[in-house]
């Protein structure tokens, strides 16, 4: 029992320690730990936030409208009297939320598609790789109009379409992985005893695959961020009264020479947030990428 317990332990160990070494890594870039602490920053915003905000998000007062930054508006009012800061901080649980799913939903599809390709080879993979060909020839930007434009203009169909676009850069980058490690020996010798295909997969193959998609998963939900502020500034996400940070700058655009501030602080925490998950990304990828080790 104690040698059944002490070579689990040695297991584990084994585990985690590519993980532990990779945190070490990633500790040791100031950047990427500036990275990781703004984006904790707007999580807890978009979690706690609403709770301090000095006003509700839709609260109109006409007789205070474009009141410049101030102890009462710390961001000032937008046209309608609303207080911007509650706004922006609100703003931040829809650009995480549609962040962080669409990203999630992408990994998920491209993942099983990637997966299929290159362990199954053959008409499979020329299928798959012809898809995902078609899909990147379009700008990725057109490609999600174009599905919003069937779907309808609303937040969740820019997030279904921003999950869509995404799909093609996770699926080829699982399908590279796999080929690659399907030829290994450990994978031969799991054919060889008769270990079934999809025990393969869920066991061996995917969990080697996962440090690439970790890394550019980061650095998706920061892209993802971006297309859904530029949907909602095209009036193709989501629609008003809702604060989402890309409505709100296509809303203040009139505003922009008298009340600049409208446009400013909107603009501020879409560009802080793709920054913070960029910078962790890039950390990432350092500390989980061997060949960026010295």
């Amino acid at each position: 029992m104690a040698e059944t317990a002490a070579a689990d332990k040695q297991e584990m160990q084994k585990v985690a320690g590519p993980w532990k070494e990779a945190w070490r890594g990633f500790r040791k870039s100031k950047v990427a730990v500036v990275g990781m602490g703004i984006v904790i920053f707007f999580i807890l915003l978009a979690i706690f936030g609403p709770l301090f905000t000095p006003q509700g998000i839709n609260e109109q007062n006409l007789s205070q409208r474009l009141l410049p930054p101030s102890g009462d508006h710390w961001m000032g009012t937008d046209d309608f009297g609303r207080d911007i800061l509650s706004r922006v901080v609100y703003g931040a649980r829809i650009s995480l939320w549609v962040g962080f799913l669409a990203v999630i939903g992408s990994v998920i599809v491209g993942s099983i598609l990637g997966i299929l390709a290159g362990y199954y080879g053959r008409w499979v993979d020329t299928i798959i790789s012809r898809l995902f060909d078609i899909m990147l020839a379009f700008p990725s930007i057109l490609l999600a109009i174009a599905v919003v434009s069937v779907l309808g203009p609303s937040l969740r169909n820019a997030l279904i379409a921003i999950a869509i676009i995404n799909v093609p850069n996770f699926g080829r980058l699982i399908r590279s992985k796999v080929l690659s490690i399907k030829e290994d020996e450990y994978i031969m010798s799991a054919k060889a005893i008769g270990m079934k295909d999809n025990r393969i997969l869920v066991s061996h193959i995917l969990p080697n695959s996962m440090a690439p998609v970790i890394v550019q998963g980061t650095l998706a939900i920061a892209t993802a961020i971006i297309e859904a502020a530029a949907l909602g500034f095209l009036g193709l996400g989501a629609q008003a009264p809702s604060p989402e940070w890309g409505k709100m700058l296509a809303d203040s655009r009139s505003y922009l020479t008298n009340a600049p501030w409208t446009m400013i602080f909107p603009g501020l925490a879409i560009m802080l947030t793709v920054l913070g998950f960029n910078l962790m990304g890039d950390g990432l990828r350092d500390a989980l990428d061997p060949r960026m080790k010295s």
